[in-house]
């Protein structure tokens, strides 16, 4: 009998033993962090235009501030003159498109809520406000952007390279609706841009779209009017055909699936970015303006002494 209690202590010691160390295993387990799906680091994506010789490859690797060794740290990707053709051939005529895919992107992911980021090199057309409106629009939520040519081009093209790439880069495809209202927001705007100016033209669509999105209007009436007060607010004449290409985008923008709050956000941050920019404009216009007025009273004086 002693023999077998002997045994059963030594069994149950065992045990004990066994539980201890499952515990112990559960409780480290416990006290490190589990990886994430989305806590892999995601590679950053390079969307060349596919007809870049290799000179112009390295001047726009140059502009992005990165070298040949540092490619390997990149995703990249090309785009084709055949796919900017059917982004755009429905907004700009195909000679403006041109036959070459030259404008190149640098995409990567930003932290959870900045926002959407654009640096432009080389592009004369587009704006970085342009670019982060019609991405947005896009439904592109955090990103740093990065458009670059080799020399001077309009850059309506690289918003096609911009989409292809985040769309890889995060596996969230950009639906063929969005595509179509944020390359269709890129030409309105320019085509602005052209009679009001190009910041004023990219502060119209994001306070239209923040007044339109923001309070949820759908009808034409309250569509027009909006694109009315806009107008009124930033001081601009439109024509009757640019309130209705503004009141088409909004048309587009509203059957779009996004994230109404994000979008609002950015809209209104892009429009509060330009704002103060004019408001800074407006103090140094003045500021110039008492000096020459300063030197014509001091030689209105010189003038009549003689």
């Amino acid at each position: 009998m002693k023999r077998c209690f002997g045994n059963k202590i030594k069994i149950d010691g065992w045990r004990r033993l066994r539980f201890l160390s499952a515990a112990l295993v559960l409780m480290a387990m416990a006290s490190v962090p589990l990886a994430k799906a989305d806590s892999v680091e995601v590679k950053p994506f390079l969307a060349f235009g596919a007809d870049l010789t290799a000179s112009q490859k390295d001047t726009v690797l140059s502009q992005m501030g990165i070298s040949r060794d540092e490619l390997v740290d990149y995703e990249t990707i090309e785009v084709t003159n055949k796919e900017e053709h059917e982004y755009l051939d429905e907004y700009l005529d195909k000679s403006v498109i041109g036959t070459r895919a030259l404008s190149s992107v640098k995409i990567e992911e930003a932290d959870a809520g900045s926002g959407i980021s654009v640096e432009i090199h080389n592009i004369t057309f587009c704006t970085e406000e342009m670019y982060t409106n019609a991405l947005a629009t896009a439904g592109i939520g955090d990103a740093s952007v990065v458009v670059a040519a080799p020399f001077e081009i309009s850059g309506t093209a690289a918003l096609v390279g911009a989409m292809k790439a985040y769309g890889t880069m995060t596996g969230d495809v950009i639906d063929s609706d969005s595509a179509d209202a944020a390359t269709n927001e890129l030409v309105v705007t320019g085509e602005l841009g052209e009679s009001l100016g190009k910041d004023k033209a990219a502060q119209m669509v994001a306070l239209l779209k923040s007044k339109v999105v923001g309070e949820n209007l759908s009808s034409e009436e309250d569509i027009l009017n909006a694109v009315d007060e806009a107008a009124d607010e930033l001081d601009i004449q439109l024509t009757d055909e640019q309130r209705q290409k503004l009141k088409s985008l909004m048309d587009k923008i509203n059957d779009l699936d996004l994230d109404v709050d994000k979008l609002k956000d950015q809209a209104q941050g892009i429009y509060d970015k330009l704002k103060d920019l004019d408001i800074n404009l407006d103090e140094a216009k003045g500021f110039f303006e008492k000096i020459a007025d300063f030197f014509s009273q001091l030689w209105d004086k010189i003038t009549s002494l003689f």
